[in-house]
């Protein structure tokens, strides 16, 4: 932001953190759990002293990236890094609606996001920020892939050692694209949960800010920053249904958190509160599980079997929250298939020229099931988000279409492809 656009800007809304479990309130630092009960930690704001003070035309007149909602973010120093990232585009996908039986559908294009073409660019972008507040100069995560390419490129940027810790089989494109920064890229045996664990002894050890461990709390606020965006670029309101692709469960949950810390300020009007649904693969699907269970525990997958393996994460840190917010919304939950997956991204592609990897695919096969069965609300927008570019996981989608013979350069050779239909 430049001097004018900082001298708009409102007070920060003070911010601690809390436990999500017992609500003990715990001094802003890079801790990752609560000393009373274990349980996960939560930014949580004085946004009292924002209502009235921080109004749309500020917000209009700042810079089209996450920063634009600064006062609501866990920062508080002017921001150095992040410039660019968010203000995605919301589309109106009239042809897959159609396909896929719902009425006035969006997509939120989190696949065009700079740098990594990932909704991970948002989380990373708040946690590296808060790093640099708290004095480190190392970082790092445990990834499936769009965590690793995002963190790998925004140290790179910040001038951050990074150390990218992930598991020993994913995807080529997304190895290529983290290493490529020049970072400490370490692969270990087993799966995301086994390089989880990892990370947690790591940055006990070397007091590293691992994005995903011991930043988590302020790393997922970043992703209130797609909810602010969905309601600006609606007119400041909510949409009926969103739609969401779940890994560890964070996103879904701040979905919900950005429209209502919204409406508390008074940013948006007091409405109906969106319905949440979240997507898995059918392959690894701890969340989705629960909520059709009807249960409040979350059970771990051992050993994930999907093409969609940004979403494999067998022991999701937030499922449980994810569950409450589908639940309490109305929402509800679906797992689907491969083949349906490969499907999803089929028809994203051929009818909207959006080109997801598998978890955007997981979502729209998802949303065609949620339509089917009627879950979806009939009144409003429904917002299906697309998390990630489908060059990440390119050879998932390699069976949608057929690779013909070359022809010779001859007008003849196309005529007798016309000919053949």
């Amino acid at each position: 932001m430049n001097q004018a656009q900082i001298q708009t800007r409102a007070p920060m809304a003070p911010e601690m953190l809390r436990c999500r479990m017992c609500h003990t309130p715990v001094e802003s630092g890079p801790v990752h759990v609560c000393e009373e009960c274990f349980g996960p930690l939560e930014v949580v704001y004085d946004l009292d002293r924002l209502k009235g003070v921080l109004t749309r035309d500020q917000i209009a007149r700042r810079p089209t990236d996450v920063w634009r909602y600064v006062e609501l973010l866990p920062i508080r120093e002017e921001p150095t890094i992040g410039r660019g990232v968010g203000w995605t585009p919301l589309l109106p996908a009239p042809r897959l609606g159609k396909a896929l039986g719902v009425r006035d559908l969006w997509i939120k294009v989190d696949s065009s996001n700079h740098p990594t073409q990932s909704f991970k660019d948002r989380v990373v972008a708040v946690a590296l920020q808060r790093a640099i507040e708290f004095g480190m100069t190392v970082v790092g995560c445990a990834s499936t892939g769009n965590l690793a390419n995002s963190v790998a490129a925004q140290s790179a940027s910040a001038g951050l050692q990074a150390w990218i810790f992930i598991p020993e089989d994913l995807e080529a494109e997304k190895i290529v694209a983290t290493g490529v920064h020049g970072v400490r890229l370490v692969r270990v045996k087993g799966v995301y949960d086994d390089v989880n664990r990892l990370c947690a002894e790591v940055a006990d050890r070397f007091s590293w800010g691992i994005v995903n461990v011991n930043l988590r709390a302020y790393y997922s606020e970043g992703s209130k920053t797609m909810g602010f965006e969905i309601a600006e670029q609606l007119g400041w309101t909510t949409p009926a249904n969103v739609v969401a692709p779940m890994a560890g469960g964070s996103l879904i949950t701040k979905l919900r958190k950005s429209f209502k810390e919204l409406t508390t300020v008074g940013l948006i009007e007091p409405a109906t509160e969106p319905r949440f649904f979240g997507a898995q693969a059918a392959g690894c699907s701890p969340i989705t599980t629960a909520m059709q269970e009807g249960s409040d525990r979350i059970r771990p997958v051992k050993e994930p079997r999907t093409i969609a393996r940004s979403l494999a994460i067998g022991n999701p840190a937030d499922g449980t929250f994810a569950v409450e917010t589908m639940r309490e919304t109305g929402g509800w939950g679906e797992g689907v298939s491969d083949p349906e997956i490969i499907e999803g991204i089929r028809l994203l592609a051929t009818l909207e020229g959006v080109f997801t990897e598998t978890a955007g695919g997981v979502a729209v096969a998802a949303t065609k099931r949620l339509a089917a069965v009627g879950r979806l609300a009939n009144e409003g927008a429904t917002v299906l988000c697309v998390t990630g570019n489908g060059l990440k996981t390119s050879e998932a989608a390699r069976s949608t279409f057929e690779l013909s013979a070359p022809i010779d350069p001859r007008l003849s050779e196309v005529e007798r492809l016309v000919s053949a239909g």
